[in-house]
C-alpha cells in the first residue's frame, strides 16, 4: 500500500484483517440499506394492486430478491463515486470506502457484479420489460443523478429522484409484463413525495452539504424557501394519491388511509414552513420521519385494500 493511500486510509497493511462478519456488513453497508428497505416497501403493494390479489409468492419474492441487488448495485455504484464528498461530511464518515474497510476497486467490482445480476436474475425470474427496468433504474441513478446532477444543480433531487420511482413499475411489470395507468400513478406519486423527503435532510445536514460542495436545495436557498418547496411537494404528492381511487378503483380503506396520512404529511410541512417564517429552525428531522410514515402507510393501504371483498 502506497504512503498516500494510506494516510488516505486509516487502515494500514500492519493493521488487523476485518473479521469475515464485519466483511459482510461493510459491503452490506455499501449497499445503502435504508434506502433499499424503503424501495422494496412499495413493490409489494404495486405487485398486488397489478395483478388485484396476492400474486404468485415465488413470483413476489423473485421480484423482492431482483430489486433489492438493482438497488444494492446504485448504492454501491453511489458509494464509490462519492467517496470524496463522503470524506468530508460528519453523517458519511464511516462508510467502508471512507475507512478503507473496502478498498475502491473492490467496491467497484461489487456494484457491477450485483448490478449485472440483479438485471439477469429478473429476466430468468420475471420478464424483460422488469429486467430492462431494472437496467434502467440503475442507469438513471449512477449517471443522471449521481454523476451528472447532484453535484451540479439545485435540482438534483427532483429528477435524480425517478430512480426511485422505478421499483413501483419493475413491480407491476413482473406481474402484468406491461405498464398501467395505475402503476403510472404510483410513480407520479414517489416522484412528488421524494423532494419532500429529501429536503428536509438538506436542511438538517445542510453544513454538510456545504463543506462538500453539493448544491442542494437547503445549501442554496432559505430556510423559508425550502419549507414552501416542501409544503408545495406535498400537497401535490397527496392530490396524485387520490388519482388512483378513480383509475385503480381503489376502495374506502385506500381512501380514508391515503386522505389521513396525507393530512398528517400536510400539517408536518406546513409547521415546518411555520417555524421558518418565524425565524426558527423547527424539526426538519420531524418531516423527513413522518415523510417515510406516510409513504409506508400509503403503501400499506394499497396493498390491502384490492384484497378486500368489498
Amino acid at each position: 500500500m502506497s504512503a498516500r493511500t494510506s494516510a488516505q486510509h486509516p487502515l494500514t497493511e500492519s493493521a488487523p484483517r476485518p473479521s469475515f462478519g464485519r466483511t459482510v456488513k461493510n459491503y452490506v453497508a455499501l449497499t445503502k440499506p435504508r434506502v433499499m428497505e424503503l424501495l422494496l416497501v412499495v413493490t409489494v403493494p404495486a405487485m398486488i394492486l397489478a395483478a388485484g390479489k396476492l400474486p404468485n409468492l415465488w413470483l413476489v419474492l423473485a421480484t423482492l430478491i431482483g430489486g433489492a441487488m438493482s438497488a444494492g448495485a446504485a448504492g454501491a455504484f453511489n458509494c464509490y463515486i462519492d467517496r470524496d464528498m463522503d470524506r468530508k461530511m460528519q453523517r458519511t464518515k464511516n462508510r467502508p470506502l471512507v475507512t478503507g474497510e473496502i478498498s475502491d476497486r473492490n467496491a467497484l467490482v461489487f456494484a457491477w457484479v450485483l448490478g449485472v445480476l440483479s438485471v439477469v436474475w429478473l429476466l430468468a425470474t420475471t420478464n424483460w420489460l422488469a429486467a430492462a427496468l431494472s437496467a434502467a433504474a440503475i442507469f438513471f441513478y449512477v449517471v443522471i443523478y449521481t454523476l451528472i446532477l447532484k453535484r451540479h444543480s439545485e435540482q438534483n433531487i427532483i429528477w435524480g429522484g425517478i430512480a426511485g420511482c422505478f421499483p413501483v413499475l419493475i413491480g407491476w411489470a413482473a406481474v402484468t409484463g406491461d405498464l398501467g395507468w395505475p402503476a403510472w400513478i404510483f410513480f407520479l406519486i414517489i416522484f412528488l413525495w421524494t423532494p419532500a423527503h429529501y429536503w428536509p435532510l438538506s436542511m438538517r445536514y445542510r453544513d454538510d452539504y456545504a463543506a462538500a460542495g453539493v448544491p442542494m436545495l437547503g445549501v442554496v436557498r432559505g430556510r423559508i424557501t425550502v419549507g414552501l418547496q416542501i409544503i408545495l411537494y406535498t400537497w401535490a404528492t397527496v392530490v396524485s394519491s387520490l388519482l388512483l381511487i378513480p383509475v385503480a378503483q381503489m376502495g374506502w380503506v385506500y381512501t380514508i388511509g391515503a386522505l389521513a396520512t396525507g393530512a398528517y404529511f400536510i400539517i408536518e410541512a406546513h409547521r415546518l414552513y411555520g417555524n421558518a417564517i418565524r425565524g426558527r429552525e423547527g424539526s426538519p428531522m420531524r418531516v423527513f420521519h413522518g415523510s417515510i410514515t406516510y409513504l409506508s402507510v400509503l403503501s400499506l393501504v394499497i396493498a390491502i385494500d384490492p384484497l378486500l371483498p368489498f
